[in-house]
């Protein structure tokens, strides 16, 4: 069934005889315009009557400051005419820290008067306030930002032919950098370039991108990413390179007319440090699209119902900046124990459940890129096929994927002194690190080495890495659960090859039951070589 838009689906309440309907937006005045237009399509055409707490109804100054008498005029006013109730800003009056019970019940009471008549109440706001009382009674819309041929229509009402220096591309280019814009914003920040240099050209599509980011970061709980990092920054994990670079063009209008679909997101799984918010910038580099970081934490407000409807911001935003990426990171965090979890009153199920149903009836360009290191913690539901299009396991690196790692951790650290290192040997002996805690072991030894006033050398970073004892020393139970979890074909490996080195051993080193939930560990020590034989070896 094809999606209604928003006129569409208005244009069906109203005629449906639908006494109440909510319409979220900041853009009060662009969704003033398309109720009209709706009013005036219908039939019979319904007149339209506005009201707010400061003038009253504008068409008599009636109801001033009394929205109490404001809606019993509404109420009393002829069954006979057709009409169309806007009034303005009342989230604030049907918040739950304030909310008028009169009020609740005097809509309650309109909701049962307007069912068998040609009248609709149309609350207009930029907030989804709605108390349970009002919930089953009032329909609830969500007005959208500007779309591509919205965009354009204000960019040609706004900059006069002779001020628009732009090839038709790089047009495109802005319209594209304006999604996810309110049409307010988008008119002051490009009036900002006409007033400065009377023109507007390629230069301007940075400047409405900096400004994006100044509305993302105000939400708080988003994040604009302009990430730097490519796959190249990235060691080993081949698998995963290639099915990344197999959808590069996943986005484009050629795949859409192949008759694939958008690619939905990936799970990356996997020990901690090893990578995975690395690589959910290198795809947004990859694939160039924006990247949003959702930190999920924040989406959880103290007031009733305000989690639920930063989620929903989220999603809007999302859809709105789409085709982008949004990063969801350390999503077992945020829902991890989530179906024993009471304290919140459900809110947690509420918020995992809104964006679980986006992720599978999603049919928007935003590729999600959730990473988590807990698997234990993650929600049945949340790993199932439909929702991310794959689920990759990143283990600890293997030998030849710590010899890429060593080489750009000192191609970025020592570019020139590349050669006089032995990166076949500081490979070998940092088995069972991961690629954060080789980069620290080269910092440390490099630390040493400033300490002593002298460049540092391989034996600074041999002695570093003799000194450290990794997670999968510390952790070794939780992190032979993931591995054994991993190699139970519940995800599939990033790396291309044989599994690491502790995967290689995982039967040696582990016992556990069939439903892998109480792991039987056999503890091995971590071979460290002697630091004599470090120092006579030593080139210092």
């Amino acid at each position: 069934m094809k999606s209604l838009n928003f006129q569409e689906e208005l244009s069906l309440l109203i005629r449906a005889k639908c006494p109440i309907i909510y319409v979220v937006t900041w853009e009060e005045e662009r969704a003033e315009k398309a109720i009209a237009q709706v009013a005036k399509e219908c039939g019979p055409p319904r007149q339209m009557l506005y009201y707010d707490l400061v003038r009253g109804f504008e068409h008599n100054q009636e109801g001033k400051n009394n929205l109490l008498q404001a809606l019993q005029i509404v109420e009393n006013s002829d069954r006979q005419t057709a009409t169309i109730y806007v009034f303005r800003d009342l989230h604030r009056r049907l918040a739950t820290q304030r909310l008028d019970e009169i009020l609740v019940r005097q809509l309650r009471n309109l909701y049962r008067s307007f069912r068998n008549s040609r009248k609709t109440l149309i609350l207009l706001s930029p907030l989804l306030e709605l108390p349970s009382e009002l919930e089953e009674q009032v329909a609830v819309l969500y007005f959208p930002l500007p779309e591509t041929a919205d965009i354009r229509n204000i960019i040609e009402q706004m900059v006069p032919p002779e001020q628009l220096r732009m090839e038709s591309q790089s047009l495109e280019q802005l319209i594209k950098a304006c999604m996810g814009m309110t049409r307010d914003r988008i008119c002051h920040t490009l009036s900002q370039s006409i007033v400065q240099k009377h023109y507007i050209n390629e230069s301007d599509i940075d400047r409405v991108l900096v400004e994006k980011q100044k509305r993302i970061r105000q939400t708080e709980f988003l994040e604009f990413f302009t990430p730097n990092e490519t796959l190249d920054s990235i060691g080993g994990l081949d698998n995963f390179k290639l099915w990344l670079m197999q959808r590069q063009q996943a986005f484009s209008d050629e795949a859409r007319a192949f008759g694939l679909p958008n690619p939905r997101g990936v799970l990356l799984l996997g020990i901690q440090g090893t990578g995975k918010s690395l690589c959910a910038k290198a795809i947004a580099n990859l694939w160039r699209l924006p990247l949003l970081r959702l930190d999920v934490g924040r989406l959880f407000g103290s007031l009733v119902g305000q989690s639920e409807s930063r989620t929903r911001q989220t999603i809007q935003l999302a859809e709105a900046l789409a085709p982008c990426i949004l990063w969801i990171d350390e999503i077992d965090k945020a829902f991890g124990g989530i179906s024993n979890s009471t304290g919140d009153s459900g809110t947690s199920q509420r918020v995992l459940g809104t964006l679980l149903t986006w992720m599978q009836e999603k049919s928007s360009p935003v590729f999600v890129v959730a990473t988590a290191n807990n698997i234990h913690a993650l929600p049945p539901e949340l790993l199932r096929k439909g929702r991310f299009d794959e689920l990759f396991f990143i283990n600890l690196p293997t030998y030849a994927e710590r010899k890429e790692i060593f080489l750009l951790h000192l191609k970025r650290f020592r570019p020139m002194e590349l050669r006089n290192f032995d990166i076949d040997r500081m490979s070998e002996i940092s088995k069972e690190f991961s690629g954060a805690e080789i980069e620290q072991a080269i910092v440390e030894g490099m630390y040493r080495a400033f300490h002593e006033q002298r460049d540092v050398i391989t034996d600074d970073i041999l002695m570093a890495i003799t000194e450290t004892y990794p997670l999968a020393s510390t952790a070794r139970e939780q992190i032979s659960f993931m591995q054994a979890w991993a190699t139970q074909g519940r995800a599939r490996s990033a790396s291309r090859g044989e599994a690491s080195d502790l995967t290689n051993n995982l039967t040696n080193d582990l016992s556990v039951n069939k439903s892998f939930e109480q792991p039987v560990i056999k503890q091995r020590p971590l071979p460290l070589p002697p630091l004599a034989k470090l120092k006579s070896n030593s080139n210092s």
